[in-house]
Parts: structure tokens; sequence; C-alpha cells
């Protein structure tokens, strides 16, 4: 399937050699996945509550918090052997992890490292990452990008924002990118010149992988449909995209200019790798690995099919636990199988974080796409982004193509007002440019009025 040799000698061995040098178990636990993910959702989810089980009782014993957790709320350490008894046990999220910290680093931990997330929706969190984690979330990045034909070897480029990748392009990691064929473009400042000097980048390489955010596909997208470049013939096979919502108008212009699919994955640093793509476009959960739960504003839990905040248990981070973690993200598990016919249970209406919503004036809550379409219809509109203030007071940020005429902005605020109330104060902010987050993320939409706690 893989036919390249090239390839192959990365996939085969190059990368497996990589691994074992950095004492990761990768590619023994992909090889388990790929297997595992053909079984029943009822066996996977059998063979899963005997690992929860198994992951509890030894956090039960050698984390010290949930050691007096458990203590404190009269449970043995095999309590819970089940997802649906995991409600037992309250809810984990960022504040109690820095209050926490060295309680919640395992008695027994291997060898940890530091490791800070991004922090584009608000304070960046520290944790410990373990190789256990690690190989984990590489192998399973590693079987859902096999979905798609491809694999590790392959030309790929790599379009990221974080510092924390970009500050450690020592002369070890570049060498290794390059055996690898990956090639990384920073995804800050993008201005025209960049955007273009990422287009032909593409063009040279003829990657047969993209990979990074989609609001940096798009953008490149938009750009070369503007200067009437053509992509959709360097042979890309497939664009991955992750780390920030993807929303339709986005996906089907990075289809259309690139010729190629886009695959949406979802995670994040703190969380792990949650959910990928199928060809079939459904989102399968990484299920051997993460219990997935959805609760309501009220912090219980939700049948499958309905939409709530998205719950993680991580049965990787045995050194460092992620036990029912709040992702601050919204979602619904389905209750429908994907045809493709893998029994990993399927999450869908990912709709971004909870700030990615806002709140109308009578309380009405919806999602930030109700404004941006408003925005997105204006010929006139380069780029914008939209801050909830308050309940009564919502800033739109404004790049115009030329100038915002007075019927633009009577327009955007009739919009704006006629959603969110009549009485809402709607600011228009005209700017030259607008920077993403420090993460490199680009937020379309923040919220500052209160949401699912």
């Amino acid at each position: 399937m893989f036919s390249p040799l090239y390839t192959k000698l990365i996939a085969n061995i190059l990368f497996p050699l990589h691994e074992w040098l950095k004492k990761h178990n990768t590619v023994h636990i992909k090889r388990q996945l790929e297997q595992s993910q053909w079984a029943s959702q009822a066996e996977i989810t059998r063979n899963a509550d005997q690992r929860l089980a198994k992951f509890l009782a030894k956090a039960a014993t050698d984390v010290p918090y949930y050691r007096n957790l458990y203590k404190r709320l009269g449970l043995a350490t095999n309590a819970i052997s089940a997802k649906s008894a995991l409600a037992e046990l309250p809810l984990l999220d960022k504040s109690v992890i820095r209050e926490h910290f060295e309680q919640l680093t395992s008695a027994n931990a291997g060898p940890t490292q530091p490791f800070t997330t991004g922090g584009s929706s608000g304070t960046p969190l520290t944790f410990l990452l373990s190789n256990e984690r690690v190989s984990h979330d590489v192998a399973e990045k590693w079987r859902a990008t096999r979905w798609w034909d491809v694999d590790i070897g392959d030309k790929e480029i790599v379009a990221w924002g974080s510092p924390i990748e970009l500050g450690a392009q020592d002369k070890v990691r570049i060498a290794r990118d390059k055996l690898f064929r990956s090639t990384l473009i920073p995804a800050f400042d993008m201005d025209e010149i960049k955007l273009l000097g990422f287009i032909d980048q593409i063009k040279r390489i003829k990657p047969k992988m993209l990979f990074g955010y989609p609001s940096v596909y798009a953008l490149i997208a938009k750009t070369a449909q503007k200067h009437g470049i053509s992509l959709d013939n360097v042979g890309i096979k497939v664009v991955f995209v992750t780390s920030e919502r993807l929303y339709p108008y986005q996906q089907a212009q990075i289809e259309q200019v690139f010729n190629a699919p886009v695959a949406n994955g979802y995670g994040g640093r703190d969380a792990g790798f949650i959910a990928h793509a199928c060809p079939h476009g459904k989102m399968h959960i990484s299920a051997e690995d993460i219990i997935v739960e959805i609760i309501d504003s009220e912090g219980s839990v939700l049948p499958d099919g309905e939409t709530g905040e998205i719950v993680v248990t991580h049965m990787a981070t045995s050194d460092f636990p992620f036990i029912r973690y709040r992702t601050g993200d919204v979602g619904a598990i389905d209750t429908e199988p994907c045809s493709c016919g893998r029994g990993l249970p399927v999450l869908k209406n990912i709709e971004g974080r909870t700030t990615d919503f806002v709140i109308a004036q009578d309380g009405t809550m919806m999602h930030g796409l109700a404004l941006i379409y408003i925005l997105r219809e204006m010929q006139g509109v380069e780029a914008f982004k939209i801050i909830q203030e308050s309940l009564m007071h919502t800033r739109v940020l404004l790049v115009p193509k030329e100038s915002v005429t007075p019927a633009m902005s009577e327009q955007i605020i009739d919009g704006f007002k006629q959603r969110l109330g009549a009485e809402v104060t709607i600011e228009l902010q005209i700017v030259n440019s607008i920077a993403a987050e420090k993460s490199g993320k680009f937020r379309y939409v923040i919220s500052n009025v209160g949401h699912i706690n």
C-alpha cells in the first residue's frame, strides 16, 4: 500500500529505531491498535473497562491525590471497574491540577518531563509527560495517519505555530525532520509575502500530506485562489488539521484548492489524541486508550447522542493521571457506528470550546458560527475576530479589503443585534491585522461571558 521504498525504510526501520532509542513502546502499541480497531464496539468497550479498572486501582494506590480522594469518599481501590461508575469520582480541571501538582504525581513514576499547553484559551497548564503517555499518543496518531494511505516517511509539510515546537528546532531535530521528509513552516505573522512563500514551498516539495491548523491552510488556499495559483495537481493525498475547530467553509475551501480530503483530528497537549476522522468522515475515538464522557452544565453524565462538555480519562497516564478531565470543548457520542467497519465509537458535533459560544441578551446560547457567517458573507471583509466582552457588549475586530462603508457597518451591527439582542452594544474596530494567539492558533470567537463551569 505504501509503495515507495524510502517510505518503507522510514516507517519500518528508521522510525521504529528512533522510538526505541527514545524508550517509547510506540511500534508494539500501533500493531495492537491496528488489530483492535476492527473488534466490535462491545468488545472494545469491555477491554477498555478492564484496563480502566487496573488504571484506577493503580492511581488509588500510587498517586497521593487519588489515594486521599478514595479514602475521603470511602471507596476501595478496586471500587470502580467500568466507565458507567466513573461518575463516582469528581471532575478534574486545570485549577485542580495547578493546586495539587505534586500530589498528582505517582509515587512510583518513571522518567517524566514537564510539558506546557499552548494557552490559547487562557493560562497555560503545566503537567508531566511519561514515555507511556507519549508512546500511546504517537501510536494513536500513527494509526490514524495510515487510514489515509500515507505513512511516516512520506513527504509532509507541517504548518505549526507553537513556540514549544519551533523552539525545539535544534540540529538533531532538523536532521531528523529532514530524514523523515517532514518540513516545518512557522504559522506566525502570516502576511501575503509569507503565504506566497508557503505556496512556493508546497509546489516545490510536492508533499503527500499536509498537517497543521485549519485556519492556516484555509488562508493559504484563499491566497492561492486570489493569485490564480493552481495547487490541485501537486499530489497531496490528505490535509490533516487539528488544534482548532474546523469550520465547514474552511473544509470546503481547502478541499477545493488542494484537491484532497481534509482529515480532522481532535485532541490536545493535555487531553491526548482523542479522536480522528476516517475516510468515511466519522471521528473515531481512541477508545483503547481514552474514555470519553459527555456532561451537562451541572456535571451530570449525558446519554449518547446528547451534546455537552467533553470529559476524558486517559488510561496511559499512570505517572500523572488525567481522570475525568474537563476539556472545555463541546460534543456528543454518536449513537450510530461508522460504515468503515471499525468498532471504535464515534465523536460528533465537536463544536469547539465553550468559550467559542456566545450568549444572547435573553440568555440563549448559540455557537459563534451564527455571528461568523454574517461576516463571512460580506465581500469587503478580509479578516475578523469577535470578542463578547459582556452580555451587553461585543467587539468586532475587522480587517477590511479596502474600507468599511456606512452600509457595511450597518449590516454588521444589525445582523449581530438580531442574534444577540437589540439593546446589545456592537463595537466595530477597524485594524490592519489580527494576530494569532500566543500558541499560534487563531480564534475567530472569544466569549468572556460565563458558560459551562
